[in-house]
């Protein structure tokens, strides 16, 4: 009895600890693992560069691999249906026209995309015209169909009144996921932005907090403040980086 208390008592500790233990434990590897949009979107990759990030997708059985929309129907005839490929649309800047976006986003779903992560127009937010960012959010969502649409909002060009009210258009426009940022800007996702956005966002909707996620122990404090995804190129390389150290 004493030892089945001690181990409860252990286990409460470890649960109030969060961040700190959940990448102290090799195990808990796994749910961050699970959770990450393994990504590639630079400018110069290669098929064969592509080709590697999909490779480590599926080793480490992340939750997608994020590619540039040129690279879809390779990569999704290369893995099938063994890993869900993501890609992006109105990347990185998110000005391109309402049609433009649709487009891109039924020619991704035909060439085999599960998941799109699109980038807001941030003139309309800065010009206060939300509903017609609503309208385009719409637009897509339904040249996505089944398929899953996260929303880029870019945090670090917003003020905190304008991601609350981005919240609320992403959650009305019916997206799966509101997204932090493209990782193109000058900042990426906060741990102060998540904690904003989980108070703001409706029930139905996730968030995937992307860009600067440096350590493993910022990718687990974000779970642990709400993020359902996490996009990065750099935590399928800290996990390997740790399994090696613990060998």
């Amino acid at each position: 009895m004493r030892t089945r208390c001690s181990r409860f008592r252990n286990n409460l500790h470890r649960h109030s600890q969060g961040v700190a233990e959940l990448v102290d434990n090799p195990v808990d590897y796994k749910e961050i693992l699970s959770k990450v949009d393994h990504t590639l979107l630079d400018v110069t990759a290669r098929w064969e560069d592509v080709k590697a990030v999909a490779d480590e997708a599926l080793a480490f059985q992340t939750a997608s691999v994020c590619i540039p929309p040129s690279f879809v129907k390779p990569v999704k005839d290369y893995v099938g249906n063994r890993m869900a490929v993501c890609t992006v649309v109105g990347f990185p800047n998110g000005y391109s026209t309402t049609a433009v976006k649709v487009f891109e986003t039924e020619d991704a779903i035909a060439n085999g995309a599960d998941e799109i992560d699109m980038v807001i127009n941030i003139g309309l937010v800065k010009a206060g015209l939300s509903d017609q960012v609503l309208a385009e959010i719409r637009a897509v969502k339904a040249a996505c169909g089944s398929r899953l649409l996260k929303v880029i909002i870019e945090t670090c060009l917003l003020t905190d009144d304008e991601k609350v009210r981005m919240c609320e258009v992403v959650t009305e426009a019916g997206a799966d996921f509101i997204k932090t940022s493209t990782g193109f800007s000058h900042g990426g996702a906060t741990f102060r932005d998540i904690e904003l956005i989980r108070r703001h966002v409706g029930p139905g909707v996730k968030i995937k907090a992307s860009g600067g996620i440096a350590s493993l122990e910022d990718a687990a404090k974000f779970i642990a403040l709400g993020a359902s995804r996490l996009g990065s190129s750099r935590i399928v390389k800290l996990v390997k980086q740790q399994q090696q150290q613990q060998r």
